[in-house]
C-alpha cells in the first residue's frame, strides 16, 4: 500500500459518527457465503470469544473504530477491556456514547509498537484494521506486537479483508469510495505461526478453523481465532 495515499484516517474523521451509528446498529455486521453455518453475523464472533475466554479477563480491542462498540460491549459484560485507536475523532466518539469506558479508551497507532509490556492482555480484538496497514508494517509490527502482549494461552482474535492487492469499493452506507488493503491469508497465517499462534479449530458446530463470509458492501473476509502456544 503507498504510503502516499490515505485509507483510513481521513475517512474516520469524517464519518466517525455516523461510523460509530453503523456499528453499534449492526448494519454492516450480517454476513453472507458463510464457509461456517454459524458464522451469522458479529455477534456469532462475540458469543464464541466469550466461551473461549472467561468473564473478568483482560482484553485490547486493537482497532476499536468510532464508538469502540465492543469494548463497551465486554465491559458489560464483566470483562477488563480496553480499545485503542489511531484515529482521535473515533476515540473521541466513544467517550462520548460510552462516558463509562472513557478511560478505557486511547489514541494508539498500531503501525507503531505498543507500550504495553510483554503478556499483558488473555484475548486480543483486531477486527477489519489491518487492512488500513502497509503489510510490511503489519507483518513487522504490527502483529508481532499483538502478539507480544497476549499472554501464553491468550487468544486472538483476527479478522481483515481477504485477497490480493489494493481494492476500491462504494460503500453505500456512507456514500463513499473507500479503499483496502487486501492480504493473502496463507501469508497471515504463516507469520502468525512463526510467532507461536496457532488457530483454534472447529469444535462440533461451535465457531472454529479458519472462516471465511462477505460483508454488506460486499466484501470477502477471512476471520479466526488463535492462541498462543508456550
Amino acid at each position: 500500500m503507498s504510503a502516499n495515499l490515505d485509507f483510513s484516517e481521513s475517512f474516520y474523521r469524517s464519518y466517525a459518527r455516523r461510523y460509530a451509528e453503523v456499528s453499534h446498529n449492526f448494519i454492516q455486521s450480517v454476513y453472507t457465503d458463510v464457509s461456517h453455518g454459524g458464522l451469522t453475523g458479529d455477534t456469532a464472533l462475540i458469543e464464541r470469544l466469550q466461551e473461549l475466554v472467561p468473564a473478568g479477563s483482560r482484553g485490547l480491542d486493537a482497532g476499536c473504530g468510532a464508538g469502540a462498540r465492543d469494548v463497551f460491549l465486554y465491559w458489560q459484560q464483566g470483562y477488563d477491556i480496553y480499545g485503542i485507536d489511531a484515529v482521535a475523532e473515533n476515540v473521541l466518539e466513544a467517550q462520548r456514547l460510552h462516558p463509562e469506558i472513557a478511560r478505557r479508551v486511547s489514541v494508539v497507532d498500531l503501525r507503531k509498537p505498543l507500550e504495553y509490556p510483554d503478556a499483558s492482555f488473555d484475548f486480543v480484538l483486531c477486527n477489519a484494521v489491518i487492512q488500513h496497514i502497509e503489510p510490511a508494517v503489519c507483518l513487522g509490527t504490527t502483529l508481532p506486537e499483538l502478539v507480544r502482549v497476549l499472554k501464553t494461552g491468550g487468544v486472538l482474535q483476527l479478522m481483515f479483508k481477504c485477497g490480493s492487492g489494493i481494492a476500491t469499493i462504494f460503500d453505500r452506507d456512507y456514500g463513499s469510495d473507500r479503499t483496502f488493503q487486501l492480504y493473502e491469508v496463507d501469508q497471515v497465517l504463516g507469520g502468525l505461526a512463526d510467532l507461536g499462534l496457532s488457530v483454534i479449530p472447529e469444535e462440533g458446530e461451535k465457531l472454529g478453523g479458519v472462516m471465511y463470509f462477505k460483508d454488506p458492501k460486499p466484501m470477502d473476509h477471512c476471520v479466526f481465532f488463535a492462541r498462543k502456544s508456550g
